[in-house]
């Protein structure tokens, strides 16, 4: 029997790469939306002006401490009551967009806060206006204290991005789920599921541990 729900396993593995597929588009456009939004709130919120930091704040908290779950149920289910339609694709992109950004957010905030405050004296005294302050004296040296757990970040979000099966979006895991009803082998099909989640992640994750000893040894040298 065992053999014979392999079988049946290895004829749907077709199905399941179309759901990986789904899974890579989602996360991608995703971390390619957070990645953007959190810089900016980033470098917002390590700004001077106290509105922003504290808005930005209580949205990084807020979104982060409570289940993302919650928040895809709200912006697939209750965003529709007040006029805002979204197919499960978008609203999937758009709730891992927000959750990741205000992840993202923290991370390049407390990155450019590191920066010793009297480079940013020493580049004002220069003459440097604020963009290029930011651009060629502050980013360059919080980069190596936000490369790591940025890159480390989207491991998790590649995996949270399972959580949007619950809307229908056809992604692996919701082809592990639609397949475990044929295939009553719990273990074996979560199992691939599993291997194609690694699949993904595992590059991601020798390339944190990779840039976490490399700005290591450059921050040393600093």
């Amino acid at each position: 029997m065992w053999g014979f729900y392999f079988s049946e396993l290895m004829n749907s593995l077709p199905f399941f790469l179309k759901g990986l597929w789904m899974t890579v588009a989602v996360a991608g456009l995703g971390l390619i939306a957070a990645t953007i939004i959190g810089f900016i709130l980033g470098i917002m919120r390590a700004g001077r002006n106290k509105i922003l930091r504290y808005s930005i704040g209580a949205w990084a908290d807020v979104t982060r401490g409570t289940p993302f779950l919650v928040q895809v149920f709200i912006i697939f289910f209750i965003l529709p009551g007040v006029g805002i339609e979204l197919e499960a694709f978008p609203a999937a992109v758009i709730a891992l967009s927000n959750m990741g950004a205000s992840f993202i957010c923290e991370i390049v905030a407390s990155g450019l806060l590191a920066v010793p405050q009297g480079q940013k004296e020493a580049a004002t005294a220069s003459g440097l206006s604020g963009y290029h302050q930011m651009r060629h004296i502050v980013m360059p040296q919080a980069m190596p204290s936000i490369i790591p757990p940025l890159v480390g970040q989207y491991v998790l979000i590649i995996k949270d991005s399972s959580v949007v099966s619950a809307i229908g979006v056809v992604d692996v895991t919701r082809v592990g789920w639609l397949t475990v009803q044929r295939i009553p082998e719990g273990l074996m099909v979560f199992g691939l599921v599993g291997l194609l989640y690694f699949a993904v992640c595992y590059p991601l994750i020798n390339l944190s541990n990779y840039l976490e000893k490399r700005m290591s040894v450059v921050n040393t040298r600093l």
